[in-house]
């Protein structure tokens, strides 16, 4: 029976460290996949996160930047916002495991939560470790600067469009991280949003970070480090620049 290590390997400094012109294909997916992420901001030396919604832009996808960015969007009376503007430094995490949590070896909850699930067949319990394999795999950790994208501009009109439609689902109202949830409504009714919704949206403000390196923790405990350089410069090999 496979089980998560109790530590991952030393990460405090480099792990395996690879320069590359290109995201690793399996952080590449996970950005493309998942739905939330998490922001962390910090000043005074107080952290706070965020669950946040995110828009993913793909290398050379944005007219203002050559570089692979997520896109986030908040009020300027939240907390993030605040943390932002004195200290531009951020981590992001996002993932592609499951929320679900499995039934323990011993068929308990030592958090004393729900009650333990009905003892499943076999077959069943294949079937859900084959399905929880095919989804479960890394963690991506991206630290870099964000930047605050100045409110009216062209560049914020382009990135707030790309993250409105890459987060308006069938049979939801939009966003409900990082911004209001009335501020954004589907794409489908552009009169509607340019109307009652129109004062919220000035309340809405852009944030955009770069992904300049990214740390790869996967399920076994495996720890990588990938710095992306800009292509041709990409002259070093595994673990070192």
């Amino acid at each position: 029976m496979d089980h998560i290590p109790l530590s991952h390997e030393a990460s405090a400094g480099d792990c395996n460290k690879q320069t590359t012109s290109t995201l690793p294909p399996e952080v590449d997916n996970c950005l493309v996949n998942a739905r939330f992420l998490h922001l962390a901001t910090c000043t005074n030396n107080t952290p706070h996160v965020s669950l946040m919604n995110y828009t993913y832009l793909p290398p050379n996808t944005s007219p203002y930047s050559p570089e692979p960015l997520i896109i986030m969007t908040t009020n300027p009376s939240s907390k993030k916002w605040t943390n932002l503007s004195s200290n531009p430094a951020v981590s992001l995490l996002v993932h592609d495991w499951v929320s679900h949590r499995p039934p323990t070896s011993a068929g308990r909850r030592l958090s004393g939560g729900s009650p333990a699930p009905e003892h499943r067949s076999s077959l069943a319990s294949l079937l859900l470790n084959l399905n929880t394999s095919a989804v479960s795999s890394i963690s991506a950790t991206i630290s870099g600067e964000a930047r605050l994208v100045a409110p009216g501009t062209e560049e914020e009109k382009f990135y707030r469009e790309a993250h409105l439609e890459n987060n308006t689902f069938e049979g939801e109202e939009g966003p409900s991280f990082g911004g209001r949830r009335e501020s954004v409504v589907p794409a489908a009714a552009p009169a509607e949003r340019r109307g009652s919704n129109e004062q919220d949206d000035e309340d809405v403000r852009v944030i955009v970070v770069a992904i300049r390196d990214v740390r790869i923790s996967d399920w076994k405990g495996g720890v990588s480090d990938y710095v992306l350089v800009p292509s041709g410069e990409n002259g070093a090999g595994v673990n070192g620049m």
